[in-house]
């Protein structure tokens, strides 16, 4: 089933009901069941999202060190509260659970790409970056844990 979740919100930018629905008769399930899946994974979405979609981790360990701070800096900087999108449709902000990145907070996902240790500063370059090229080279990839040593993963 995930993987043809997965296939259908690449497609589409979200899992709609429809979707849900064939999915179900395809698999011999009912779309409950389906529905019950897509909301058990913050990876899915049930209605479109912003081309980039900001995914800020809530867990304790991020919590910790500002994950609630980093959250307002976003609705600052985009005017948008968890679950909504900017009125360009560029950005969509999710308060999300683990990311695991528990070393590294606080941190968030936009689209496939972590960014940790994110201070007001980062924030303001991330967003700028990716209004103006679309990626940031402040990235760090799946997670930075266990440290870099001598500059080097």
């Amino acid at each position: 089933m995930i993987p043809l979740l997965y296939v259908a919100q690449r497609d589409q930018g979200y899992v709609s009901e429809a979707v849900m629905q064939e999915i179900a008769r395809l698999l011999g399930m009912t779309p409950p069941q389906v529905y019950e899946t897509v909301t058990f994974y913050t990876m899915f979405n049930l209605k479109p999202v912003g081309k980039f979609h900001i995914q800020v981790c809530k867990s304790l360990m991020c919590a910790l060190v500002g994950s609630d701070t980093l959250i307002g800096w976003i609705k600052t900087r985009l005017g948008i509260a968890p679950g909504e999108s900017t009125a360009d449709g560029l950005f969509t902000l999710s308060a999300v659970e683990c990311l695991a990145a528990c070393g590294t907070g606080p941190m968030m996902q936009i689209n496939e790409d972590y960014y940790e240790r994110v201070t007001e500063d980062k924030l303001d370059r991330i967003l700028a970056d990716l209004r103006s090229t679309g990626t940031s080279v402040l990235k760090s990839g799946p997670f930075m844990w266990p440290e870099p040593v001598n500059g080097k993963g």
